[in-house]
């Protein structure tokens, strides 16, 4: 046996770049809501600045995680915070184009229902692990980001077609991506249980 001193383990401060990107996040969900509100779907300028607010708190949800994995700046501020913004964001957005009639309520509910399952699943299998991101959710996440995008840019007839095929392409990677977490969480906890 060495006398080797223990490394303290490493701290990582809450003051951080990943941290703030997820705090800019959050202010700018009222900011986007107020923006579609004072557009009502109607005016092309203020839908624009909707969809540029939209997209820019859409980005710092890429750049938050990368910037954490990157410089080992995860948090357990950001564990939680992180994915409660993006379902405050987009549930924010799917709610407002559904009030305002341009998104049909049982896609808004579905991806809804489906967003905050998965929510309460992680919580609930917590204590035997973590359920990771996968490939199909980070399509599900920049389908729908896209879709959303599309819906709020004042894009021309027949060209919001496109609008309606990617957010039917979210809808059904969500629902899918959906059930696979369902079967992970469900394998996870039996798994736990024997061991």
């Amino acid at each position: 046996m060495t006398n080797e001193p223990v490394p303290a383990p490493r701290v990582v401060s809450l003051y951080n770049a990943a941290n703030a990107l997820t705090v800019v996040r959050i202010v700018l969900i009222p900011v986007f809501l107020a923006l579609v509100v004072v557009s009502e779907m109607n005016d092309p300028d203020w839908r624009i600045a909707a969809c540029l607010a939209f997209c820019i708190a859409s980005a710092t949800d890429f750049a938050d995680g990368w910037i954490a994995r990157r410089w080992h700046l995860v948090t357990s501020f950001g564990k939680v915070a992180d994915p409660i913004a993006d379902k405050a964001l987009t549930g924010t957005a799917l709610v407002l184009l559904s009030a305002y009639g341009a998104l049909p309520w049982w896609v808004t509910g579905a991806i809804l229902i489906r967003e905050w399952g998965v929510t309460a699943l992680r919580f609930w299998v917590i204590r035997y692990g973590i359920i990771p991101a996968s490939r199909g959710g980070k399509l599900k996440t920049g389908l729908q980001t896209l879709a959303i995008a599309w819906y709020l840019w004042p894009v021309p007839e027949p060209f919001h077609l496109i609008g309606v095929a990617l957010m039917g392409g979210a809808l059904v990677v969500t629902v899918v991506t959906g059930a696979d977490y369902v079967v992970q969480a469900l394998k996870l906890r039996r798994d736990a249980r024997r061991a």
